[in-house]
């Protein structure tokens, strides 16, 4: 019989998830998909159209899968782990993947992490500046273009709203799983303190909280490119000199140094304040919904507070 997951990151997307699949990843205890973000669950049974600008290229280089035996075969390699996963922020938002995953996994472990919904939303606007995609240069347009580009069949990245409705998308999953398979983390306690978060996780998950995970390199880091060509050269893999590095570098220390060089070249542009209170008042329903759902305070999201948004995402 083929081995499924038993435990999945949800999401939110831009919101720590990659960092936390990797912490997983090197658990002895637990085997992740060697494909981070399979989306399965979410294009099974309705693909998206990929109409938006980079979406199809985006999606097979990131390893979508949309049939069965792709996906088991992406857990044939698991054996005696405690912990068998993926992590697919998708999952979070799509409508279909709390039901799907149901039917399929009905015991998993869920796991979500939060991020403020207005920073998220402009964190995934830089991501796709920062890939070329984004054709606009001014983030409130792209949000009022965000239901056109829904109703023209854009992948689920371009849904910059839609994505933060925390509130909406966690009462879906309330409806098919228990609320003990759901647990759900603030960014904040991910970025404060990565070991000691990716420890809790262990314990919730029921696998050595003792053990703790290389956390030195963020590989989601989001912005502008301050150098284009140096962007260009580090997202060229067959490059005379990334050949070359291959050849007299270690995999794990070419990839950190990588990273570090990727990560120091982003320069990240300010929320405009006009965007942050449009989205604050478009969220403001939304999270209260979710403080009652899950009896705790996301008040902190909503204000308008300079010495916070200074220190906000």
């Amino acid at each position: 019989m083929a081995t499924m997951p038993n435990t999945f990151v949800i999401g939110a997307a831009k919101s720590g998830t990659t960092s936390l699949y990797d912490y997983l990843r090197q658990h002895p205890d637990v085997f992740m998909s060697p494909v981070k973000e399979p989306c399965y669950f979410a294009y099974a049974e309705n693909p998206p159209v990929m109409a938006g600008p980079g979406d199809e290229e985006a999606n097979r280089e990131s390893g979508v899968v949309y049939t069965t035996p792709e996906y088991e075969s992406l857990f044939s390699e698991a054996t005696s782990e405690a912990i068998v996963g993926e992590a697919s922020p998708v999952y979070l938002y799509d409508k279909d993947a709390p039901r799907l995953l149901h039917e399929q996994c009905p015991e998993a472990s869920l796991i979500a992490i939060l991020r403020n919904p207005v920073v998220r939303a402009h964190s995934h606007y830089l991501q796709l500046i920062q890939s070329g995609r984004e054709p606009l240069d001014d983030f409130e347009a792209a949000l009022d273009a965000e239901d056109e580009r829904v109703d023209a069949g854009w992948e689920w990245s371009w849904h910059y709203r839609r994505m933060g409705l925390y509130g909406r998308q966690l009462a879906r999953y309330l409806e098919y799983f228990d609320r003990e398979q759901l647990h759900v983390y603030r960014f904040e306690e991910l970025t404060a303190d990565p070991a000691g978060f990716a420890q809790t996780v262990y314990r919730a998950l029921g696998v050595d909280p003792s053990f703790t995970p290389d956390t030195g390199v963020r590989r989601r880091a989001t912005g502008v490119p301050t150098l284009d060509w140096l962007h260009r050269f580090i997202g060229t893999p067959d490059h005379v000199l990334r050949r070359w590095a291959r050849l007299v570098l270690p995999e794990a220390l070419r990839d950190r140094i990588l990273m570090r060089v990727r990560n120091a070249n982003l320069r990240k542009p300010p929320l405009p304040r006009a965007a942050r209170a449009r989205l604050a008042e478009a969220y403001a329903g939304d999270v209260h919904r979710l403080e009652t759902l899950l009896d705790r305070s996301f008040s902190d999201w909503l204000t308008t507070d300079e010495n916070r948004i200074a220190n906000d995402g």
